[in-house]
């Protein structure tokens, strides 16, 4: 009997015209999923029922070469959500697929308030029918560094960070589900110089932080809430990096960077969170670039020239990340904002005018070209309105009143985005509110 040893050469060779019948698996990751009965399904009609957050595969592979496709079959009920797929589809490459990112949202439950000159967090319960605010039993809940000024919450309504921008430290906190309340966990996890803004990616597995002084990011992994810088970090950006925002497919991080008046763009390696440069950033914005938004459908950015009173509009390379001037921008603003906000459907985007008018301001997206167009008169606010953030499922906007101690609340009007102050608005803070997180 002969016994005849295949070597890896004559493996290969045998695999000519054969091996794309090898099948790769489709999966990703669900965040923000708290009803029940979400069921996915892929482009052969297959259905995978998921039961909470975390990472999910199709049970049946994709052959190499063939398209794969992901969309929502049924969406989560009790309570009632929206689920929305990213990085859904494509052709498989001789390799698995593990980066679709599932988000789940619904409407607003709690909003937390980082409060820079009291070294506090505020926390209210939202009425999700009316956005009125409670303050939660025990708030301001003391930071656990000093000045904080940028605030996330992750994906799940876990976790709430502050960026503490006196201390050069990252503050962890638990959630009660229940309350709203906030627990410290462990010990601030240090950064590099002058924190001022953080976010969470949409698949829950990193944080990222914009080091004002230092002109870099720090990134790091998420494990039940804890950080742990990854290698490489802190990475380059431009100066004064201010405010920051992930793509909703966690493909890229975009870096708005108030100095020089730029945008960093930044791939993710979805395996580490490391950051690499992408070809031709980082890219002009304007006079002090203060903060940058993101559509929901990935396909466009925007940034506050605080400095230039513009913002800045761009189409965002699908491929690449890139940012391509749309034609028109930048679009005058008539004063200095500050900060801003696209709503969930990316119909609108609301600009806080905080220097010169005081007042919210917002604008019409046009969907085929991403330009942007007053969508009417502008509603007052409170003195130095510095933050504006919308609830998840668009119906109210919050903004955050730096030296009046409160925070506006207004009414999204369906359909034409107009703000209304809703009863009972602003609602009080403590001392210097910075920013908001909602979930």
């Amino acid at each position: 009997m002969k016994i005849i040893i295949w070597t890896g050469l004559a493996l290969s060779l045998l695999c000519l015209g054969g091996c794309n019948n090898l099948k790769y698996q489709v999966g990703g990751t669900v965040t923000g999923l708290s009803g029940s009965g979400l069921v996915l399904e892929d482009n052969d009609g297959n259905n995978l029922g998921v039961t909470g957050n975390g990472t999910f595969t199709f049970g049946t592979g994709v052959k190499n070469g063939d398209v794969y496709s992901v969309t929502v079959a049924t969406e989560p009920s009790n309570p009632t959500q929206t689920c929305t797929v990213y990085n859904g589809s494509g052709t498989i490459d001789k390799a698995a697929v593990t980066h679709i990112i599932v988000t789940c949202t619904q409407a607003g439950q709690f909003a937390w308030v980082a409060n820079q000159t009291s070294n506090g967090i505020s926390a209210y319960a939202i009425d999700s029918t009316t956005g009125f605010l409670t303050q939660v039993a025990g708030s301001p809940f003391a930071a656990n560094g000093s000045t904080p000024t940028g605030i996330a919450v992750d994906p799940n309504g876990q976790y709430v960070y502050t960026a503490n921008n006196g201390s050069n430290t990252v503050g962890v906190y638990s959630i009660d589900p229940t309350t709203g309340a906030l627990s410290q966990i462990g010990a601030p996890v240090a950064t590099q110089s002058g924190p001022v803004a953080l976010t969470v990616d949409p698949s829950d597995s990193y944080l990222y932080v914009a080091n004002q002084a230092s002109n870099d990011v720090s990134a790091y992994s998420i494990a039940s809430g804890a950080l742990t810088e990854i290698s490489g970090s802190p990475f380059a950006v431009g100066a004064g990096p201010i405010a920051l925002r992930t793509d909703p497919g966690s493909n890229y991080l975009y870096v708005a960077n108030y100095s020089d008046g730029t945008v960093t763009v930044l791939a993710i390696d979805p395996s580490t969170g490391a950051l690499t440069s992408i070809s031709g950033s980082p890219f002009g914005a304007g006079a002090g670039a203060a903060s940058i938004a993101i559509d929901p459908t990935g396909t466009y950015a925007y940034v506050a020239n605080n400095g230039a009173a513009t913002i800045s509009a761009f189409t965002i390379t699908l491929d690449s990340g890139a940012l391509a001037p749309i034609s028109g921008s930048p679009f005058s603003t008539g004063s200095d904002a500050e900060s801003i906000a696209v709503d969930p459907a990316g119909a609108h985007i609301y600009a806080a005018d905080a220097t010169a008018a005081n007042e919210i301001a917002a604008y019409t997206i046009y969907p085929s070209s991403g330009a942007l167009t007053s969508t009417g008169p502008s509603v007052g606010a409170g003195a130095l309105p510095i933050f504006v953030t919308i609830d998840p499922a668009g119906t109210f906007a919050y903004v955050a009143n730096g030296n009046s101690n409160d925070v506006s609340v207004y009414s999204i009007s369906t359909g034409t985005g107009l703000l209304t102050a809703i009863a009972g608005s602003p609602f009080a803070a403590a001392s210097g509110p910075r920013s908001i997180a909602i979930h």
